[in-house]
Order: structure tokens, then sequence, then C-alpha cells
């Protein structure tokens, strides 16, 4: 990567800031503004931020709700160790991924198809393609689950109302990409909102809380699917794709100093977006927690849940749950639709119209309620699935963020590559213990 000539491309006029990026002329000026040392504290973040703001949608999407609800019900507070564990691990990569496209311009889908052997390029795009399809089945279902419960509909035609829905945002982002990265802030916002007023609802044994948290245990080999569940849901494939891709266009920096500062401000917006997504996991389970363990352990759908709450915290519960979902899932769909272009541009350069792979990705969630499937098991596996496919992007981007010739000045330390590698072995380690219980083999530690 020849980071001179980058420089001389990018020019010394405010027209390195890329308004196809999705920024305004204000928004880009304000950036312009901040690069150049003209802003403070708040002011210097707000139109900086942005791309964190869209990941995070993935952290609290309705596999993560299906997820997390089972972990509570069945095991009260003994996986919430595997929640912190898995915010952990996304803060680390999303920052990697976002660095990447800060430092080359270019996103993780691009750099595989230009620098692996065209077989794996291939395998790795059909791998990402079935784990954005496993995604958006969790993130469409989700929603249209929430819209059915709530205003009494059949879960077809909720389904029919979330792609409506769906489509409209995608439509917004003709308009530039930050008021598209605003709506899905206030979405985020709506969600987390719910799950506060969930916390003082519910019950919470804070003492049991708080050990728990700090001991890490997995009770059964049923709690091993569920922790690779929760993993899948937080650590999302599409997700590390998706991030190289939103900052790699959206500023373009003029020289190194520039981009380190990008990827300084970058990281606080990644550790504070994503340790409010972790918080709001949290809550999901403490809630599950609170109002299931005792009593209610065998609750593991959605809609059980639902229906669970109303009698025992009140109506009230149940509503803000199923406004959490809906918000949850019509966001997240959104996120993963434009995901799942641009993996299939990367890798491959082809591209179709949003609304062509909007209507191709919602195929496998109809065919789901048209075979009769459990929606809330469908959730959970395809979120298993989704932690399936991790390990390609995961060993990618820790690969090329190690590179010098790919991230000249900005590539990895010892300690952030060493941490790297140890949250991908964790990941991996998951998924063996899923496998060998999946064929009856005896995993050590496990009850």
């Amino acid at each position: 990567m020849d980071h001179r000539a980058r420089d001389d491309r990018a020019g010394s006029a405010d027209t390195s800031i890329r308004a196809p990026g999705g920024l305004t002329r204000s928004t880009a000026a304000a950036v312009r503004e901040a690069l150049e040392g003209r802003r403070r504290g708040v002011a210097l973040l707000l139109p900086l931020a942005g791309p964190a703001v869209v990941i995070s949608v993935a952290y609290i999407d309705p596999g993560n709700i299906a997820t997390n609800i089972q972990a509570g019900a069945r095991y009260g507070y003994a996986l919430l160790w595997v929640v912190l564990l898995a915010n952990v691990i996304a803060m680390l990569f999303q920052g990697l991924s976002a660095k990447l496209g800060i430092a080359t311009g270019r996103n993780l889908a691009e750099l595989c198809r230009d620098s692996l052997p065209a077989p794996l390029v291939w395998l790795m795009w059909i791998v990402s393609e079935i784990a954005a399809m496993a995604t958006d089945l969790a993130e469409f279902l989700g929603g249209a689950i929430g819209l059915a419960l709530l205003f009494h509909l059949p879960l077809l035609a909720g389904m029919a109302v979330s792609a409506v829905v769906t489509y409209a945002l995608l439509f917004l982002e003709r308009a530039g990409f930050r008021p598209l990265e605003l709506l899905i802030g206030a979405l985020v916002g709506v969600i987390g909102i719910c799950y506060v007023l969930e916390l003082f609802i519910t019950p919470i044994a804070w003492p049991s809380l708080l050990r728990q948290l700090a001991t890490p245990r997995l009770p059964d080999t049923q709690a091993v699917t569920i922790a690779v569940g929760i993993i899948g849901a937080t650590v999302m494939p599409h997700a590390l794709f998706l991030h190289s891709g939103l900052t790699q266009a959206r500023v373009l920096a003029r020289n190194d100093a520039e981009r380190k500062r990008l990827v300084k401000f970058s990281n606080v917006e990644v550790v504070v977006m994503l340790s409010l997504a972790g918080l709001i996991n949290m809550a999901m389970v403490v809630m599950a927690s609170g109002a299931f363990h005792q009593g209610y352990a065998d609750v593991a759908e959605i809609e059980t849940a639902y229906r669970t709450l109303a009698p025992l915290l009140g109506a009230a519960a149940a509503s803000i749950f199923l406004v959490s979902l809906i918000a949850s899932g019509i966001s997240s769909s959104v996120v993963g639709t434009l995901a799942g272009q641009m993996i299939m541009q990367g890798f491959v350069n082809f591209r179709i119209p949003l609304w062509l792979r909007r209507a191709v990705t919602m195929v496998p969630s109809f065919v789901v309620v048209a075979m009769g499937v459990n929606a809330t098991e469908a959730l959970v596996m395809s979120q298993v699935v989704l932690s399936l496919a991790l390990p390609f992007p995961m060993a990618a981007l820790v690969w090329f963020t190690c590179r010098r010739d790919v991230m000249g000045p900005h590539r990895n330390r010892a300690l952030t590559a060493a941490g790297a590698v140890a949250g991908a072995v964790a990941v991996l380690s998951l998924n063996l213990a899923l496998v060998l219980a999946t064929f009856g083999v005896t995993v050590p530690g496990l009850g």
C-alpha cells in the first residue's frame, strides 16, 4: 500500500471530504474542523459519530433478544459472563474493522478479493452470504413477531408490514447516509430506554448477579449452544465487513496524522456505542432471569415471554418488550441489507439494487414461516450459524491489520494483535465445544 500516493490523491483542500460517503456539506465541514483541531468536547465527536452507531444495531438485534431470553430464563445470571466476553471481543474486532477502512480506504471484503487465492475468496463469499441470510432471518422474523403480537396480526401480516417499513428506511439512504445514521441512532435510543424501564420493573438480585458475572462456567451442554448463540448474536460476521466499509469512504484523510486522529475518534465511538449495546444485552438477560428463572425456566420463545410478562410484571412491561423488539428488528434489517450489499460487491465485484437484495434475503424467512418452523428456535439456530461463520472474517481481519504493507504505521501493536488472537481462539473454542456436544462427545468442564 503506497501511503504517499494516497496522500497525494487526497489533496489539501476540503474536497478531501467525500460527500458521496453520505455526509452532508455541513457535517463534512464540521468533520474537517474536528480533524484540524478547531473543535473540542462533544462538538468534536458528534460530526465523526455514525459508523459505530449503525454497527451497534447488529449487537442488539432480535437474535440477541432470543438468545438472551433463553439464557436468563434457563440459567439465571450464569451466562452473563458470556455476554460480557462477547462484548469485549466485539469492541476489539469492530475497532480493528473501522481502523482497516480508515487506514487503507478499502473494506475487508475488497482486501480479501485482492489478496487471497480465488477459491478461498469464493468460499468466504459463500459462507458470508449464508451468514447474511441467517442474520436477516433473525432480524426480519424478530420485527415481524413484535408487530404481530403488539397489533394482534397474523405472523405473515407482521412480516409484510416489517418489509414495507424496511423498504421505506432503505429509500431514505438515497438522501445520503447521514439521515439514516441519525434515524438508526434514534432507534438504538428507543431500545435502550425500553430496557432501562424494564430494569425498574424487574426484581434483581444484585449480589448474585455480580458474583456470577465474574465466575465463568457453562452448567451443561445446552448452555454451550446458548453461549455460542450469544457469541453469534453479538460478534457478527456482517458487522465486521460493514464497519470497514462505513469508514473507508466517509472521510478521506489527507495524511497519516489525520488517519491517526480518525482511528482515535473511531475507537472512542466504538467503546461508547458497544458499551451501551453490551449493557442492553445484559439487561435482556437480567430481565429474563428476574421474570422467568424461578418457576418459568422453560420459557424459550419470544411469544411465550411476551404472554408471560403481562401477568408477572404487568401489561406495561410486556408492551415495552415488544416495542424494543420491533425497533430492533426493523433497524437491524436495514443494516443487514446494507452489509449484504457490501459483502457481495466487495468479494465478487457485483452489485444489485438494494430493493432486490432485500427481496432475496427475505425469502428464507417466509419459507421458515410457511413450513411451520418454530420462529424463536429458528432465531437461536441462526445465531449459531453466525458464530460458525465468524472465524473467516475474524482471521482475515487479524491478518490484514497486522501487516505493515497494508496498514502502514497503523498496523496492530503486539498487545492488540495478541488480544485479537485470544478473542478469535475464545470464539473457536466455543464453536468446537458445540460441535463436539452435538455429536455426543463429552466436553471437559460440562455437567
